[in-house]
């Protein structure tokens, strides 16, 4: 018999804690602890030796895969689903978490059983989405059911071969005594999940929340349980979709996907450095066209920059698609380096199509943008330009150069700014500018 005993889990970090409090010492969240029973053995039980494997004993077992319908998808995921995968994608409220996984349902649905359990929506409600999608559905099953022991139960008794559940935030498990979306059903309901996937041979998509700071909600035990992390990002504001993965066992953890959001749901975008310049204008001031890297693919983007003087005593700074701190560690670089003066000015910086660059080679191109504002003199249409700043205004190496410049290449640019380099790589068709220094850019500006 299991006694049990009552603990305090803060449902935002998951910080344990003896007895309730309003704020959450660790994370310094307000209204986030929960009460939490847990059983406990009366005894301890000694455990009994095992055999282990020898390495080289051990016959590699290559799982099948699952084709999702989506090359970008499939990407992302190494190659498709595999057959006991237990899978988490999260993403903010109407971003396209269901979207994606309902198409994917449709695409493989034709050829496998597959089970829509659905805690927030009504089979009509996805009824009614799937026929926005295609005219022509396969016999996907769908039940609309919050407790997670049925919805298991069910996927036994119809044979599923692919389950795909949202979200669990919104399921509750009858054996625990707890409210749902907490740190304990939570979990409970993902080991389920995990061993339902594992035991059975049968992959599982389950779909989470994010809370109002863009992170997965719920404790950080939620993504180890499962075998892959998916992230689909984007601005509603604008119709690109970014699907990448932050934990992968079955493939890369740094590959993403590039998704368009139309009236029929996701498409996937063929050539995604076309997608995000299109619309970019002819000498326009500010505007710079950086090569960036995201897992083994490199995109072009656009960055932009907007420097006006303020009628306040306090500067304004704002940045999109990048990080804040990164553009005042390059404004103070300019400031003392380059001699411009930024003290007066507000300064807004854009990637173009909401897409986020994080990788510190976007430097030079940011610099190049904030001195063509700051000039107002355009930077040619035909360069792009690369390299991490340091903070003493010296130029550094950048890695994957010749898979940027190709890239770069396909999409008609002549000329690049680049980083000095001993042995700069040489690809047909575009010309390589060095620099050692942030004071070489001015060249540019002549």
């Amino acid at each position: 018999m299991k006694k049990s005993k009552t603990t305090w889990l803060c449902n935002s970090c998951g910080a344990t804690f003896a007895k309730w409090s309003g704020k959450c010492e660790i994370c310094g969240e307000w209204n986030t602890i929960q009460e939490f029973k847990e059983a406990t053995p009366q005894k301890s039980k000694k455990g009994s030796v095992k055999t282990p494997e020898s390495i080289n004993s051990v016959v590699q077992d290559d799982k099948k895969r699952i084709q999702t319908g989506f090359s970008e998808f499939d990407r992302v995921l190494g190659g498709g689903v595999v057959s006991d995968g237990l899978y988490l994608l999260v993403g903010n409220p109407g971003i396209g978490k269901s979207t994606i996984v309902l198409q994917t349902a449709i695409n493989i649905g034709s050829s496998k059983k597959v089970l829509i359990a659905s805690g927030e929506e009504s089979a009509s409600q996805i009824i009614s989405r799937a026929n926005r999608i295609s005219d022509n559905l396969p016999d996907i099953q769908i039940l609309s059911e919050y407790i997670i022991e049925d919805v298991i139960a069910t996927a036994f008794e119809v044979d599923a071969d692919f389950l795909i559940v949202d979200s669990v935030q919104t399921l509750y498990s009858q054996e625990i005594d707890n409210n749902q979306g907490s740190i304990p059903q939570i979990r409970t309901i993902t080991e389920k999940l995990m061993h339902y996937s594992k035991k059975h041979n049968k992959p599982c998509i389950l779909i989470g929340h994010v809370n109002k700071d863009g992170d997965m909600a719920g404790p950080q035990v939620l993504a180890h349980l499962v075998d892959a992390v998916l992230v689909i990002e984007g601005d509603q504001n604008h119709d690109f979709r970014i699907l990448r993965s932050t934990k992968n066992r079955f493939g890369s953890a740094s590959e993403i996907g590039i998704f368009e959001m139309v009236e029929s749901g996701l498409k996937e975008v063929a050539n995604p450095s076309e997608a995000f310049l299109e619309g970019r204008m002819d000498n326009a001031i500010g505007s710079v066209v950086f090569p960036a890297i995201e897992g083994a693919r490199a995109l072009l983007v656009e960055t932009q920059a907007l420097t006006s003087t303020t009628k306040f005593g306090l500067p304004k700074r704002t940045a999109s698609g990048l990080s804040l701190s990164r553009l005042s560690l390059i404004l103070a670089v300019l400031q003392n380096h380059a001699r411009l003066n930024f003290e007066n000015r507000d300064v807004f910086s854009n990637i173009i199509g909401g897409f986020k660059i994080s990788e510190p080679a976007l430097d030079l191109a940011l610099c190049a943008a904030l001195i063509s504002s700051h000039k107002k003199k355009p930077i040619p249409k035909d360069i792009c330009v690369m390299g991490e700043v340091g903070l003493s205004g010296e130029i550094r190496a950048v890695n994957q150069l010749e898979k940027r410049l190709i890239e770069a290449q396909k999409m008609g640019f002549k000329k690049a700014v680049i980083p000095k380099t001993k042995n700069p790589p040489s690809v047909k068709g575009i010309d390589l500018m060095q620099i050692k220094s942030i004071g070489e850019m001015f060249e540019f500006f002549k």
